[in-house]
């Protein structure tokens, strides 16, 4: 069987092929094989034309994210070029101190809580909250009918057995008395005293008087009231001076001294200020804390400041005269360092700086700038060395160095 029948067989032509039939499969068979051989062309051709589109796009793509980035880059050199507004202030020249600060209550020294001797109904009141009394000065009685009653009769007691004595006498000098017999009346005679004492003193209980001068601070009572022996009836406050306990670590009191002076400051209105002084720095440290007790005292104080007011004292330790004074917003802290930028010529100069005492708004400069000089306060977040600034006033206005 030769190949063409084959080739027929496999095309479905069956039984014996005509004449002529050869040729005309032959011609078939040709026929495929160019169309074949066309359509490989074809998508040969295609897939060439595809890889260079995808290249020449991939060369575009390259092309474009280049020319982006330098547009950027060229935009960001044009912004740095913009003038950053900042605003300045000069660097001043004076004292720095260095201060131990702490809260305390202030307290009264000398404060007393006036209780009842005796039991009674108040008969007498004299003075109110807010008075100043003196020391003995009374301040209220309570009824003392029983008390004077029996003090008359101690009276009368005392008066007879002191003639009796005063007639023993006479008589033993005379030997018309024994010696027993004078002395039982010089034994009467010594009770009825101390009897007449006891009369006194407990008539002296109802009447309730100022042990210390100073404010009458709290009333208790109300005329008219029942009180018992015990009851707190008054307290009396001296408000001269007023004293502060304050404790600080160990290391800080070195150097602190007895007579120092201390500022003062209410918390409840910093604007309050006084001042008072060290009047003792305690010998001994308190081993459970290792703190050691310093005692202000404020002999002075404004009106508004009482007893159990809190206050701020600020104890002078150091004190630098003459030195550079940043201020505090002008100083931008790093972990190991701390710089600030110097206004010059409308750019931004910046200066890594050594820092001293700090003192309110200011801290000292040891180095890094110099007098006259000044810094930048506000808008230096975005700064660097270098920048160009625009210097404005309080009011908002550019003002450029020429």
């Amino acid at each position: 069987m030769t190949n063409l029948e084959t080739i027929a067989r496999r095309l479905g032509l069956h039984g014996s092929p005509a004449k002529g039939a050869p040729a005309l499969l032959l011609a078939l068979l040709l026929s495929s094989a160019l169309v074949t051989a066309g359509c490989g062309s074809e998508g040969r051709a295609d897939a060439a034309e595809g890889k260079a589109d995808q290249e020449q796009g991939e060369t575009d793509g390259t092309e474009t994210a280049d020319d982006t980035d330098r547009q950027e880059s060229e935009e960001g050199d044009e912004q740095e070029k913009v003038a950053v507004p900042v605003s300045v202030a000069p660097i001043e020249q004076g004292e720095v101190s260095a201060y131990l600060t702490a809260t305390a209550n202030l307290v009264a020294e000398n404060e007393v809580k006036i209780l009842a001797e005796a039991e009674g109904r108040v008969d007498r009141l004299l003075v109110d909250e807010g008075q100043t009394v003196r020391k003995g000065q009374l301040l209220a009685s309570l009824v003392a009918d029983d008390e004077e009653i029996a003090l008359a009769t101690a009276e009368a007691r005392f008066s007879n057995a002191k003639m009796a004595f005063d007639r023993g006498e006479d008589l033993i000098a005379k030997e018309l008395l024994s010696r027993e017999d004078m002395d039982k009346l010089r034994m009467e005679f010594q009770i009825a005293e101390q009897e007449l004492e006891e009369a006194k003193w407990q008539l002296e209980r109802t009447e309730i008087r100022a042990p210390i001068t100073g404010q009458v601070s709290e009333r208790m009572i109300q005329l008219g009231k029942h009180v018992r022996n015990g009851d707190e009836l008054f307290q009396i406050t001296d408000f001269h001076p007023l004293i502060a306990r304050i404790y600080f670590p160990e290391t800080d009191v070195i150097g602190l001294e007895d007579g120092r002076a201390v500022r003062l400051a209410l918390n409840a209105d910093p604007s309050v200020r006084f001042e008072g002084r060290i009047r003792h720095v305690s010998d001994v440290v308190d081993v459970s804390t290792g703190t050691v007790k310093v005692t202000v005292e404020a002999p002075e104080v404004p009106a508004g400041v009482r007893p159990g007011s809190f206050v701020t004292a600020s104890i002078v330790r150091e004190t630098r005269p003459d030195v550079l004074k940043l201020p505090k917003e002008a100083v931008i802290r790093e972990l190991r360092s701390a710089h600030v930028f110097v206004a010059k010529d409308n750019v931004a100069e910046k200066r890594e700086v050594v820092l001293g005492l700090e003192e309110g708004g200011f801290v000292e400069a040891v180095s890094g700038v110099g007098s006259g000089e000044r810094v930048i306060v506000l808008g230096q977040g975005g700064l660097k060395h270098g920048s160009e600034i625009k210097i404005l006033t309080p009011t908002g206005e550019d003002v450029r160095e020429s």
